[in-house]
């Protein structure tokens, strides 16, 4: 069963005391099976976000000896920031990662807020997908009244906890647990000390927008419904809360923002529309900052949209997106946007085994010529594959940007995002490959003492040959997927870039003989024979094909080079 993977988010009340700070996410690292990936103090917030992730059960041990330690250190009757707030740790989401699903998540948040409100006795308040009561689900809404006023909310029947004492301890102040989805905390900074401006354009582009009023937009009478109710114009932007305010740190005023759901309001919009709307309001955006980490896609989304704006190939690689969202987005105006530590899937791939593909080419090379079985052939071959995808990708790219030929960019561009995405595919079997290896060779370490022993280890090693048999058989696939833009660039390519298709398909060549002898060889050790042999006959069939097209490719772009 694969690994779930829950990851924590949550926001203490201090975020001066760096000794404080220090002492709480310590508390999370002393936990086996949790990892701390970001801790991101604010000193005009005074609050520290602080993100983990990790097995559900530990995350909820994690998060609940940090919450302890808050409750400790921090004391809210003298905390002073920015941002709303209502107890040492303000709020603790949960949101899923991996092989998890968000109502499994939220019963983790359940438990963790029952075990704080009982054990520490903090009242607890559920919220977003862990509050079954929808009508104090919205943090805004449970948050109202902020610290100053829970000594009185806390007493009224419908604000009562979901967890722990309906009392208000003024040291600690309350808690909120929930499960939600990712959130991005987003922060954009304007050319103005104004918190009036920042405040006018946070009204013209969250959701909520901003109440109706007769005549003067500024002072005019409150517009209510029928039922008394107050009438508000909705902003431009779904699933998107925002403020103005004024940040001295940085001198400066900002718009600061929670996505709620970057799938429906994506990062770059949500930079887009504030630009347009501070234009409009005689301000301009200078940059933005992110709060806490981002998901990998929000950044590739993002590159990929200021690339296409600028009528540039957007077939380019992860890196380039990313380069491309950084400086589209100002992300590294105030501090440095280091990619490693901002993108959560690159936290998590540095808390994994090192892997082969982000060694340098010298490490591979030096690696495979050990005297260690892996990587071996299987690994290699797949890579051969990926230098011939990404010399195609290459030649499309140089397509898209060659003088003369703009009014083809989105055609040379589509190519190259297809032969990137193939290149990822077989890239990630490289590694894979490795592992499939490294799982047979840890069949041989189990216990054969007792009849049973003996028949779990042969069963595990009969699935762990079908499994190394199966890799090299993806990397053939994903290897073929790579010929339409190896002939499409060898048709239409620039001319100039005609041997570095040949090159390529002569690698791909290589990448799917060499994948099929680990076909072959991964066969013999499997004690199903009617399925190797199944396996073998389709990976012959593909070989073929895959080869005799590659052959037609390289004469093509052969007849064409001495044709001059």
């Amino acid at each position: 069963m694969q690994k779930q993977l829950i990851e924590c988010v949550p926001n203490f009340s201090e975020g001066l005391n760096l000794n404080v700070i220090k002492q709480i996410t310590d508390q999370i690292e002393k936990v086996d099976g949790v990892h701390l990936l970001d801790v991101d103090p604010g000193k005009a917030t005074n609050r520290t976000v602080v993100t983990f992730v990790g097995e559900p059960d530990a995350v909820v041990d994690a998060a609940f000896v940090a919450i302890k330690k808050a409750a400790e250190l921090i004391d809210m009757s003298k905390h002073k920031g920015e941002h709303p707030r209502m107890g040492a740790t303000d709020v603790c989401p949960m949101i899923p990662v991996a092989n998890i699903s968000m109502e499994e998540t939220a019963e983790y948040a359940k438990k963790l807020a029952k075990r704080v409100g009982e054990d520490l006795e903090i009242p607890i308040y559920l919220y977003e997908e862990a509050q079954e009561n929808k009508d104090r689900s919205n943090l805004s809404i449970i948050r109202g009244g902020e610290y100053e006023g829970f000594s009185k909310k806390i007493e009224k029947p419908e604000w009562k906890p979901d967890f722990g004492p309906a009392r208000f301890d003024e040291k600690t102040g309350v808690t909120a647990i929930g499960a939600r989805e990712f959130l991005i905390a987003y922060n954009i900074n304007l050319n103005t000390k104004s918190t009036r401006i920042a405040n006018r354009i946070a009204f013209d582009v969250r959701e909520a927008g901003r109440v109706k009023r007769e005549g003067n937009p500024i002072s005019g009478k409150i517009v209510t419904d029928d039922k008394g109710e107050t009438v508000r114009i909705p902003g431009r932007l779904k699933q998107v809360k925002a403020i103005g305010w004024f940040i001295e740190e940085y001198n400066r005023a900002q718009i600061s923002m929670n996505l709620t759901n970057y799938k429906i309001t994506p990062l770059h919009i949500a930079f887009d529309e504030t630009c347009n709307s501070a234009l409009e309001r005689g301000a301009r955006v200078t940059g933005s900052e992110l709060v806490g980490l981002i998901p990998l896609k929000a950044m590739l989304d993002a590159g990929k949209y200021f690339l296409d704006k600028q009528g540039l190939s957007s077939g380019v690689s992860e890196s380039a997106l990313i380069d491309s969202a950084i400086h589209s987005l100002g992300l590294s105006e105030i501090t440095e946007f280091d990619p490693k530590k901002k993108i959560i899937e690159y936290q998590l791939q540095s808390i994994e085994d090192k892997k082969l593909v982000s060694m340098t080419l010298e490490a591979l090379v030096d690696e495979t010529a050990s005297d260690s079985p892996a990587p071996g052939g299987g690994s290699i071959a797949a890579a051969a594959a990926a230098m011939g995808v990404a010399l195609g990708t290459m030649v499309a790219n140089l397509s898209a940007s060659k003088r003369g030929w703009e009014d083809k960019v989105e055609f040379y561009s589509d190519w190259a995002a297809k032969g990137q995405r193939v290149k990822e595919e077989l890239l990630a079997l490289v590694d894979e490959d490795t592992r499939a290896f490294n799982g047979i060779m840890a069949t041989f370490s189990m216990p054969k003492e007792t009849n049973t022993e003996k028949g779990l280890r042969a069963q595990a090693l009969e699935d762990a040959s079908k499994y190394a048999m199966e890799i090299p058989y993806k990397t053939m696939l994903a290897a073929a997927k790579s010929l339409p833009v190896l002939t499409e660039m060898g048709a239409k390519g620039n001319p100039n870039s005609l041997s570095d298709v040949g090159v390529g398909a002569l690698c791909i060549k290589t990448g799917v003989h060499g994948a099929y002898l680990n076909v072959l060889i991964n066969a013999s050790g499997i004690k199903d024979e009617a399925w190797a042999n199944q396996l073998l006959a389709k990976a012959k069939e593909l070989l073929d094909d895959t080869l005799t097209a590659c052959d037609a490719i390289i004469e093509e772009v052969s007849t064409k080079i001495k044709a001059g």
